[in-house]
């Protein structure tokens, strides 16, 4: 749960004179940090797992099921009791979440990189389910799920003890505060977050419809299995982005998209572009070429390549310093002189994709600026040919200033298309909605979290990227999440729930300016426009390539050392723009600059008395860390912490993937668990690179959460992840993949790269150094649409599969046969998962749901339903019942108390009574009766 920190945390209102300090003191400190160890090299992969569990009472006679509010009891014995065992090889580590019936674990030492340590995992997760059964009363289960599916939906009856609803915490309807941990950060969030946004939280997740679901009686929604989008579509929440239609159509219901409609991703509620807007570069003036670049605004670059009339640029406006906006490379451009006479650029459609031949010399094997010398003509020529087919299509969005002849030359430009009708891709489709109020209906979700240590710092953005890229998918893949406050929903995953939860966002930063009032404490001073939640998929990816070969192209391409180098950055990026001069100032990269300075848009959400300016921001990162740690997005890119004494444990640059749902065994957890270690390993082994646009993957996050998208959905994937020989057809030529020689029986055949121009001297790879420089202006071509069995098992013969990988890479480091026997019954498992052989624990649970004696057709949860599904979930966890559809032919050991510690061998005096009663246990046996008969 992030940063936990023993003091007393100050209100809202007496924080807000401290949030200035402490955002630029979070800015000294990660400097700091970052120039004590940003050359830190060679560390071992250390990784390990976090497991989080809900606590929850039985009443057999009634058939009830209650939150247990004893997380908090039952962590302080589970830590006394791993004390006590300090001696053994394998432990636990147990730590507070935010529910007072939540408890998190991990082990108590990290799994290193030796393939014998992919058997620890589930050894692991077993010992922790075991020693937390050692710690429960009887009547109390703690089965592995991702929600408790009566939260919110009982009142003041809703656990044990009893808590009454509301509270000045949260303000809910339907939970009381009394469910919180009492740990001070917790509350102390819950409410901050709602007052920073100015009212409670607003969660409306798309409820799903059932034969007698009475929301939809008056809807006049057709019934469908498929929901509103039909057989060959999945339909999509847009979670976060609802304040339109709540306005519209109030808390009991929400408008969902489809995924076949570009519409409902490429733009917001609100109309505007997901993606980031493109722009023509257009300088009316004589003698004027373009424009240079500036490093900030009114700061020129003149050593940069520079825009030329007719080029297109890719950008978003700056809301804080109006006039300017700010490219997805990370320079800046004005729209327009300073006396505002002479516009420079004009919006184009984001359709206009080849005709930005800046784009296209970004290519690895491509200048990356130009010059006057004559190889540039043919590109100029191109230039004329793309501006002329984007002018034929009419994409140009805003009219030009009148001209005598609007079409000669350069600056000919097309009027704007005709306004969209009420059509099919334009008319909204409403649905009724669960809704919830307070943070706790996220918050009090579990998750499955793994963190690895990298090499040094590059691995570790590297990773950060390619982690990104596979977090919807793995989060369809694990879906578990399909019924919330005693309503089965028409979603699988938590994800955008928690997303909700925790929005504290204001009106203006959400994009109602309607009756906003700047508030000057505040990041932005709450006025700044921001796309998404804290709780979210990442807005930036973060490598900058290789960095020894940025540092050796800087003395002929100085330009370099202003720009952000990932060109799959394609929306919008929110920077506080002081926290990203200082960044660079102190030499931090273009793109790492851009990150941190991505993360303090935020404010910190709790403040602790005597820790503002008393934090030395030399030597600690406390104030960094109070906004990172609140920065949830779907992978966490985590510095090295402070060694405040010589015994601390060295921790390198780390990687945290949190996208994944809970699974009901170990054995599942296990397996996904050890399959994400393993993709790591393929991606830096095989030099593979798994870059899309970031628009796609936040494309595929909004799909991963609809239902069955594992079986059903399709996802945005790159359709060639091997190094580039000859380039492919995403970027302009034809290609041939290795492993379409593979497939077509040519494995032998020389690679037109030798193995010693694929690989540097410190061991990465071509691809790896250049994947951030790859070319943009065709990358729609350069991944597609694939379903979860062809990203998992492969696709024609030019896409293996991310398996088929893992078991090549197996074979190449030697796998030992005892490891590999268990791996291939987790590979087993997602193959099987991902072709629907096997169901999500999501389908399992609302098939259950649905198919109960005491369901009514009616989307609702009763006592009953609610307390088999989880006595089941148990059950199945516990590896007392199994389940086919699940786990197919695996099937669990069963997990008991006995032998969860070591017995000790006691030396305390016994009574006498005690004495006795032993021996007289014995004194009856059977054998000792024999021996006095003989004797």
């Amino acid at each position: 749960m992030g940063l936990l920190k023993v003091g007393v945390p100050k209100t809202w209102n007496d924080s807000k004179k401290d949030l200035k300090y402490i955002r630029k003191a979070g800015v000294r400190q990660f400097i700091s940090t970052y120039n004590r160890v940003k050359s830190l090299k060679g560390d071992e992969l250390l990784w390990g797992d976090e497991i989080e569990y809900g606590v929850f009472t039985l009443d057999p006679d009634s058939k009830k099921i209650r939150l247990s509010l004893r997380a908090k009891e039952v962590m302080d014995e589970l830590n006394e009791k791993e004390r006590s065992h300090a001696h053994l090889t394998e432990g636990c580590n147990w730590v507070p979440e935010y529910g007072g019936w939540m408890v998190e674990a991990t082990p108590s030492r990290p799994y290193t990189g030796y393939a014998t340590d992919l058997l620890r995992v589930e050894r692991n997760m077993r010992l922790r389910r075991k020693r937390l059964l050692t710690a429960l009363k009887d009547d109390e289960i703690a089965p592995t799920v991702s929600s408790f599916p009566l939260l919110g939906a009982l009142g003041d009856d809703g656990t044990v003890p009893p808590t009454k609803v509301g509270g000045p915490v949260t303000l809910s309807d339907y939970i009381g505060d009394g469910i919180i941990n009492p740990h001070p950060r917790f509350g102390t969030l819950s409410a901050n977050i709602r007052q920073r946004r100015g009212e409670k939280v607003n969660i409306r997740v798309p409820l799903f419809r059932d034969v007698n679901t009475p929301e939809y009686e008056n809807l006049g929604v057709a019934p469908e299995s498929d929901g509103c989008c039909g057989g060959n579509s999945l339909q999509l929440w847009r979670y976060g982005k609802g304040d339109a239609s709540r306005e519209k159509y109030g808390d009991g219901h929400v408008v969902v998209g489809c995924s076949t409609s570009s519409r409902d991703e490429l733009v917001n509620e609100f109309g505007e572009p997901a993606t980031l807007q493109k722009w023509l570069v257009d300088v009316k003036c004589e003698g004027c070429k373009g424009l240079f670049y500036r490093s900030a605004p009114n700061v020129i670059v003149p050593d940069a390549d520079w825009p030329r009339n007719g080029d297109i640029v890719v950008g978003s406006e700056i809301s804080d310093i109006p006039g300017w906006i700010r490219l997805q490379n990370g320079y800046y451009l004005p729209l327009e002189s300073d006396d505002g006479k002479i516009q420079f650029l004009r919006k184009v459609s984001t359709r206009a994709h080849a005709s930005n031949p800046e784009k296209r010399r970004l290519g690895a094997t491509t200048p990356l600026f130009r010059s006057d010398a004559s190889p540039m003509e043919p590109i100029r020529k191109a230039d004329s040919v793309s501006l002329s087919t984007l002018l034929g299509e009419q994409l140009l969005l805003e009219p030009p200033p009148s001209t005598p002849n609007p079409t000669q030359g350069a600056t000919a430009v097309a009027t704007e298309a005709p306004p969209a009708t009420d059509t099919d891709e334009t008319k909204e489709s409403v649905r009724a909605a669960i809704h919830m109020d307070a943070m706790a209906f996220g918050m009090g979700c579990c998750c499955l979290q793994i963190t690895f240590q990298a090499e040094d710092i590059d691995e570790s953005r590297f990773m950060y990227d390619q982690l990104a890229v596979m977090a919807p998918i793995m989060m369809a893949l694990t879906a578990s999440t399909p019924v919330l406050r005693g309503r089965i929903a028409d979603t699988d995953c938590r994800w955008g729930i928690i997303s909700e939860c925790v929005d504290d966002r204001t009106p203006a930063e959400r994009g109602r300016l309607d009756g906003a009032v700047a508030q000057p404490e505040l990041a932005g001073k709450g006025m700044r426009r921001i796309f998404k939640s804290r709780y979210d998929c990442i807005s930036t990816y973060i490598y900058q390539g290789a960095k020894n070969d940025l540092e050796s192209m800087r003395e002929s391409l100085k330009g370099m050392q202003n720009r952000v180098l990932n060109m799959y950055n394609d929306i919008p990026v929110p920077i506080d723009e002081e926290s990203y001069k200082l960044l660079r100032e102190a030499g931090v990269d273009p793109a790492l600059s851009q990150h941190i300075a991505h993360l303090f848009i935020r404010d910190p959400l709790v403040v602790f008395d005597g820790a503002v300016e008393e934090v030395k921001d030399d030597v600690q990162t406390e104030h960094f860390e109070s906004i990172q740690s609140t920065n949830w997005q779907s992978v966490r890119w985590k510095p090295p912490p402070p060694r405040n004494n010589p015994n601390d444990p060295h921790i390198g640059w780390r990687t945290e993937f949190r996208s994944m749902e809970m699974q009901l065994t170990d054995f599942e957890n296990a397996a996904f668990t050890v399959f994400i270690v393993l993709l790591t390993r393929v991606i830096l082994t095989f030099d593979l690179n798994l870059y899309v646009p970031l628009s796609r993957v936040d494309a595929n996050m909004q799909r991963a959460h609809s239902r069955n998208a594992c079986a059903k959905g399709k996802f945005f994937f790159r359709r060639h992840m091997a190094p580039l020989e000859e380039g492919d057809d995403g970027f302009g030529i034809e290609y041939t993949s290795m492993f379409t020689r593979v497939a077509n029986g040519h494995a032998g055949k020389e690679s037109s790269v030798s193995d010693g121009d694929q690989t540097e001297s410190g061991g990465v790879g071509t691809q790896r150094r250049f994947t951030p420089f790859a070319t943009g202006s065709e990358e729609e071509n350069s991944y597609e649409e694939m379903t979860m069995a062809e990203i998992m098992m492969g696709k024609g013969d030019y896409f293996p599969g991310l398996i088929p990988l893992v078991y090549a890479y197996l074979d190449h480091i030697n796998c030992d046969s005892t490891t590999m026997e268990r791996i291939s019954k987790y590979l087993d498992l997602i193959q099987k998962r991902a072709t629907g052989e096997l169901v999500t624990p999501a389908t399992w649970m609302r098939n259950f749901i649905r198919e109960h004696s005491d369901y009514k057709g009616d989307s609702v949860v009763t006592d009953e339903i609610a307390y088999d599904l989880m006595v089941a979930c148990k059950e199945i966890g516990e590896g007392e019942r199994h389940v086919p559809e699940l786990l197919g032919d695996m099937r669990i050991k069963p997990i008991t108390t006995a032998n969860a510690f070591d017995t000790k061998l006691e030396s305390k005096q016994a009574h006498n009574g005690q004495i006795l009663e032993l021996l007289r246990r014995y004194t009856h046996r059977e054998a000792f009766s024999a021996r006095d008969s003989v004797r």
